[in-house]
């Protein structure tokens, strides 16, 4: 018989509507599993609309649970992106602004080698409050071919395997086996777990299976049978951790959120499809079959319009998150994750961490949040002029306040600006109309860059980068 886990001492209540009021009697510290996929689109789901992918897991998620429509993660690329999901912090306060890839290059663009293990984040909070925590799959964080980088062990784990990271490369596949024997020793010790299962899917390169490809046989071309069988081969991976929940009796007890870290990858022009080799992962297929769908937003993966920056949300916890139901006005964040899964958990944040974000405990538990109150910012490292190739991929800083999203370039001499809560698909740019809230709200983000660092400090820095021939390369 399942004992439920350690309990709280306290009820957290939340106004719902004006006239009713869900009370949650925190009996339990909640388990936790955030699956995070890897430039998975808005749109590669089958119950988002998508022609011809199967993910009858994920969507069983989107039935039992809530779908949120307005998330957004902190960058259109990977390292930041879970920089924010860590930390509960915006990427750039880290000079984190690109992917981390070796030494020399880490260099070039004044970033870090790897995220600071000494800053709060969120497993090591998880890990205080009495939780058991884990990652499996992605880490990037780091990079495989920083060999001194830290192990995500150095974190806030008590259990790890990962790819992206020094050491030892799990396989791809591997990540839901590893999830469910952790779950399974959590519940034999009674414990509350956190779980980060950071799948591959669909990163290139696609390692296909052909079990999964014989699923998808029927169509004519050859790169949507290999995109649509790694998709369908990640939501199984997802369906047999969800099954274990079933077989334990912990449904009900574990929140489960799937999300990705960016929008779709995409070549900016047609490209022949080939072999590509990872050092991470192996060898798979190329760009050339990423076949990712924004569901119509601008933009794809790099992007910081909505295709490069929203990406699925869809929360489960039974008897608490609503089933069944679509939001499309709430507005949440990536770096709002932290402050609400500590608050779920009883995670006290320490005196002098100040997240980004804000809980959004009540979003999750049905009080619709359709504007953002606390500003939103993001920086990413793109070119100027606007690429011809690219059009959407030119914008270095954007900000989100209340109704308002202001997209710039690097300089801020070219702005656009969208009222994001009526026009999520950035539709009508009233830069012009509405010149006197560019300016206002330009104003605001020289300020937030003011706070930024100007290069990155602390323990963040490989051995690698004294050798003469890095410094030479980074020239």
């Amino acid at each position: 018989m399942y004992l439920k886990p350690i309990h709280l001492f306290f009820c957290l209540c939340f106004t719902l509507t004006a006239n009713s009021t869900l009370t949650l009697c925190a009996a339990e510290k909640p388990n936790i599993l955030f699956i995070f996929a890897d430039d998975w689109g808005w749109g590669d789901l089958s119950c988002h609309g998508h022609p011809y992918v199967k993910t009858p897991h994920i969507d069983r998620l989107a039935s039992e649970g809530t779908d949120f429509h307005r998330f957004t993660v902190a960058s259109g690329v990977c390292s930041p992106s879970r920089t924010a999901v860590m930390t509960g912090h915006f990427p750039a306060r880290y000079n984190i602004d690109a992917h981390f890839a070796w030494v020399p290059q880490n260099q070039k663009r004044n970033m870090p080698d790897w995220l600071d293990p000494s800053v709060t984040t969120l497993p090591g909070l998880l890990q205080q409050a009495g939780y058991k925590t884990a990652h499996f799959g992605k880490w990037h964080l780091a990079n495989d071919m920083i060999p001194d980088s830290p192990l995500p062990g150095e974190y806030g784990y008590d259990e790890f395997g990962a790819f992206n990271c020094a050491g030892e490369q799990i396989p791809v596949h591997e990540d839901a086996n590893s999830a469910i024997a952790f779950i399974e020793k959590c519940h034999s010790h009674q414990k509350p777990f956190f779980i980060n299962l950071w799948m591959h899917e669909p990163h290139t390169p696609f390692h296909t299976v052909p079990k999964y490809e014989w699923r998808f046989r029927e169509l004519e071309s050859r790169e949507d049978q290999i995109y649509a069988s790694v998709l369908s081969h990640a939501d199984d991976r997802i369906g047999q951790v969800l099954s274990t929940l079933d077989r334990l009796k912990l449904s009900e007890h574990t929140l489960v959120i799937f999300s990705s870290d960016n929008g779709p990858a995409r070549a900016p022009q047609p490209t022949e499809l080939t072999l590509q080799y990872d050092t991470a992962t192996g060898a798979g297929w190329g760009i050339g079959a990423a076949k990712g769908l924004t569901g119509g937003r601008k933009g794809y993966k790099s992007a910081l319009f909505e295709g490069g920056i929203g990406v699925p949300f869809i929360a489960r916890w039974p008897g608490k998150i609503a089933a069944g139901k679509v939001d499309r006005q709430s507005m949440i964040s990536a770096v709002d994750l932290l402050p609400t899964f500590c608050e779920l958990a009883g995670a006290k944040l320490p005196e002098a961490y100040r997240p980004d974000g804000v809980s959004q405990v009540a979003t999750l538990f049905g009080k619709t949040n359709p504007m953002r109150n606390k500003a939103l910012f993001w920086k990413m490292q793109s070119p100027w002029p606007i690429p011809k190739s690219r059009p959407y991929h030119w914008v270095s800083y954007a900000m989100v306040h209340q109704n308002w999203k202001l997209l710039t370039n690097r300089d801020a001499t070219y702005a656009e600006l969208y009222d994001i809560t009526v026009d999520p698909y950035e539709k009508a740019d009233l830069s012009q109309a509405k010149s006197e809230v560019v300016v206002e709200m330009i104003q605001q983000m020289e300020h937030w860059k003011s706070t930024l660092p100007t290069a990155p400090s602390g323990n963040v820095f490989s051995s690698e980068r004294t050798l003469p021939e890095t410094h030479e390369a980074a020239r």
